[in-house]
């Protein structure tokens, strides 16, 4: 990992940071929206993950531990959510350093981490990252706040319309240990 990036848990000071610095690129992200995610966080409902590059925010992502999709709440699989990286920060490993330290932190309760990706273009990148990192579809086809598409259905594509993906933990360390 660069030494640049810091990878560390959200503080109450960070709503307004994230806010701001995602408003700025015409994302909408509200800070009610970190507010909440704040709470659970301190609830140890969910965990939120900063990265800072250059000591300058630069993205988060949020586990939550028990998903909103129902396969993956019955399993016991926490989910990864809501993944960002500013624009400009872009293309300098923030993303998979945040995936990184959430993978470890999933492995510490769970051997499952969970996904879900966007399935229009904006998403490439993601889609791409995590099957490089080893994630692979559930079985359960496509969903839409946690409800699976049925054959015939015609589905609103846009941000909820998700791919949900898993990635077994434990090969994963096994492959770190076999590689040193």
């Amino acid at each position: 990992m660069d030494s640049r990036l810091k990878i560390r848990a959200m503080t109450r000071d960070d709503v307004d940071v994230i806010s701001r610095a995602f408003g700025a690129q015409g994302w909408n992200k509200p800070a009610s929206q970190y507010e909440i995610y704040f709470r659970e966080q301190t609830r140890g409902r969910r965990e939120v993950l900063v990265g800072l590059w250059d000591d300058e925010f630069a993205g988060y992502l949020t586990v939550a531990w028990k998903s909103y999709y129902p396969p993956f709440r019955k399993a016991g699989i926490p989910e990864i959510m809501d993944l960002n990286v500013l624009r400009g920060f872009q293309r300098k490993g923030i993303a998979s350093g945040l995936m990184d330290e959430a993978e470890r932190l999933i492995a510490k309760r769970c051997r499952t981490a969970g996904i879900g990706v966007g399935l229009y273009p904006d998403y490439g990148p993601a889609q791409i990252m995590y099957v490089k990192r080893g994630y692979i579809p559930d079985g359960r086809s496509i969903s839409r706040h946690g409800r699976q598409a049925a054959y015939g259905s015609r589905p609103i594509v846009d941000d909820d319309l998700v791919l949900c993906l898993t990635k077994d933990l434990s090969v994963a360390k096994k492959r770190k240990r076999l590689k040193k």
